[in-house]
């Protein structure tokens, strides 16, 4: 089957109490519902302080999610480690990982906004130390062996059911991102293909007699809404993505370099600039047809897009592009 993986990150979610509860209740539907139709994974994020309502608590959403699956993998893309209690992410992650019966991954991520080290009581200057504090805990804490932590053994439980650990990846753009993923050998993953840290990671690894691997998305990665006229749909629906982009690009920090930054307010800009698509079913079908490896990612909820257009942009995936796969497999 296709390569097919469902975003969930909540942007622009209603102010309104119940219409908020039930935008959550048909994320997890949208979970459940491609499960059925044979998607590869469900991914959800995490941000805090957003103005747009963006997801800030991934391992409860994705503990949900586990619990109305049982095929697709369920990814966090990216937990910002750095931001946690070390000892109880760990319990979390593992409790989480026994709940999916080890269907879970993530992605690493230290972060860089300050009001979020700020809201969580985290050593923003210090945020580096911190994450090497964090990920050694975890590694030791899923262990089989009691370890000493602050100066006291302690033995954390329960164990993960993979081994030895959960599924991750460390995520970055640095070299230090590449030494401490190297040093830990842990795979990185940095947010676009970077040959030059590619080759650093891979000496850091040989450097520290590790192994390891590197994961990134593909250059011409978008993410996708299905609709049968897009021409009609980026009128009607633009807003929605500029809701989640503008958000995001308020974010910008100087010298970090983000993928899916744009630096606009114009709808037709953000059309031309490629990384948000709407595209027909059609055209997606041929998308899997030429590239047997191309991983088709759907945001059906983005920036408060309507609950009928998301089910229908589902809904079409499922059945004029899925299942013409699955016939003539």
């Amino acid at each position: 089957m296709a390569n097919s993986n469902l975003r969930i990150n909540m942007t622009g979610t209603e102010s309104e109490p119940n219409a908020r509860a039930k935008r959550y209740q048909t994320a997890i539907e949208m979970a459940a519902y491609v499960d059925q139709q044979g998607f590869t994974s469900v991914n959800v994020e995490e941000h805090h302080l957003a103005d747009n309502g963006w997801l800030p608590s991934p391992i409860t959403m994705a503990s949900a999610i586990a619990a109305r699956t049982n095929h697709v993998d369920i990814g966090i893309m990216a937990l910002l480690v750095s931001l946690y209690d070390p000892i109880r992410l760990a319990e979390d992650l593992a409790v989480l990982d026994l709940l999916s019966e080890g269907r879970l991954n993530f992605v690493a991520g230290m972060g860089y906004r300050d009001i979020e080290f700020h809201a969580m009581d985290k050593p923003y200057e210090e945020r580096g130390a911190w994450m090497d504090h964090v990920l050694e805990t975890l590694l030791a804490a899923w262990g089989d062996e009691p370890f000493e932590y602050r100066g006291k053994m302690i033995n954390v439980t329960p164990k993960p059911l993979t081994q030895p650990h959960p599924t991750f990846l460390v995520g970055g753009m640095s070299k230090p991102a590449a030494r401490r993923a190297a040093r830990l050998g842990l795979p990185f993953c940095p947010p676009i293909s970077t040959p030059v840290l590619e080759t650093y990671y891979y000496e850091q690894l040989a450097k520290y007699q590790q192994q390891g691997f590197v994961y990134s998305p593909e250059a011409d990665f978008s993410l996708l809404f299905i609709d049968e006229n897009p021409d009609q749909a980026w009128d009607e629906l633009g807003h929605h993505f500029l809701n989640e982009v503008v958000e995001y690009s308020s974010w910008k920090k100087e010298g970090l370099n983000r993928p899916l930054e744009f630096n606009s307010d114009s709808v037709d800009a953000l059309r031309a600039e490629g990384r948000y698509e709407i595209i027909t079913p059609q055209a997606c079908l041929e998308r899997h047809e030429q590239r047997p490896d191309y991983t088709a990612t759907l945001h059906p909820l983005i920036g408060g897009m309507p609950l009928d257009r998301s089910w229908q942009c589902l809904n079409l995936y499922a059945e004029k592009v899925l299942s013409p796969l699955r016939a003539s497999s």
